[in-house]
């Protein structure tokens, strides 16, 4: 498929012509894949709300949860929970962007389609399956899982508290979910040292891009659509902060040139805020951090 958006990223950053991106992406789910996605107890997923604002979420359970159903569907035992930005959304069907994690191993793949709900069920028509490389991805292992556990107090804001401002600059990891009119949704992954998140005194998140695998998908979606959502996630204790809002990439060299790694750096206007309180019921602890993308101009796309 030809994205446009990723095209005019790709000249931007001087990648000679050439199939890359969307245009070399598959909707066919290999038989490594779908025994990869059955393993798994994590997965991240964007979408657009009601109102067009695009969300990350996170959905979590017991390895099995999520299936290849054939080569071309996956079926996802979960939905969105309640006080969720994406509860109910996908009442009708709906571009969607699914990325799936092994935090232990770093392992991951992405699977973009259509959703709907089939019951309490997710259930995905892909369009797009890939793996992508781990690099920069926190090692994380699973201390517990109680599925039995009760989620705590939803706030929504428009703007970010102390607290959350002080989480986002502590964080490693976050996920960022895009889409583009009548190309899909995306979700995938950014990580570095803690503190490679800024947040500025007006509330405006920027982050550094590094060299990656020069698919430019997130970034070709947001050269067309500024809106996007993040995900942070509070790993010890089960909580999730979500962010939509619009995003800018900065293309000027001179300011990626005060970052050490960065080719570009990308700037986020928070439009609303919501803090779920132990909206999971996994426990996830850090086992040893990988090389700092800032000591090698490496980003994971």
């Amino acid at each position: 498929m030809l994205h446009p958006g990723e095209r005019s990223v790709q000249a931007r950053a001087s990648l000679p012509p050439g199939p890359r991106g969307s245009a070399v992406v598959g909707a066919t789910i290999p038989p490594v894949a779908a025994e990869f996605l059955g393993q798994q107890r994590v997965l991240l997923l964007g979408a657009a709300d009601e109102a067009g604002a695009v969300w990350a979420s996170l959905l979590t359970g017991t390895a099995g949860f999520v299936a290849a159903a054939d080569e071309e569907t996956i079926v996802v035992d979960a939905l969105p929970g309640a006080g969720d930005p994406l509860e109910g959304a996908f009442a009708a069907r709906r571009d969607v962007g699914l990325l799936a994690l092994d935090p232990a191993s770093r392992r991951r793949m992405r699977a973009n389609g259509k959703a709907r709900c089939d019951g309490g069920r997710m259930v995905v028509n892909t369009d797009q399956v890939y793996s992508n490389c781990p690099k920069y991805i926190q090692p994380r292992h699973l201390a517990r899982d109680d599925a039995e556990a009760a989620r705590g107090p939803i706030s929504v804001t428009t703007g970010l508290t102390a607290s959350q401002r002080r989480w986002i600059a502590e964080a490693d990891t976050f996920f960022v979910a895009t889409q583009a009119a009548g190309l899909g949704a995306d979700t995938s992954h950014r990580g570095g040292s803690p503190g490679f998140v800024t947040v500025t005194d007006h509330g405006r998140l920027i982050w550094p891009d590094y060299r990656g695998n020069s698919m430019y998908m997130t970034l070709g979606n947001i050269e067309l659509d500024p809106r996007c959502g993040l995900l942070f996630l509070d790993w010890e204790h089960g909580h999730t902060l979500q962010l939509t809002g619009r995003a800018r990439v900065d293309w000027n060299p001179d300011r990626a040139a005060t970052v050490p790694g960065a080719q570009r750096v990308v700037d986020f206007e928070v439009q609303r805020v919501v803090q779920v309180s132990a909206a999971s019921p996994q426990r996830w602890f850090i086992a040893r951090f990988p090389r700092d993308p800032r000591e090698r101009a490496h980003r994971t796309e």
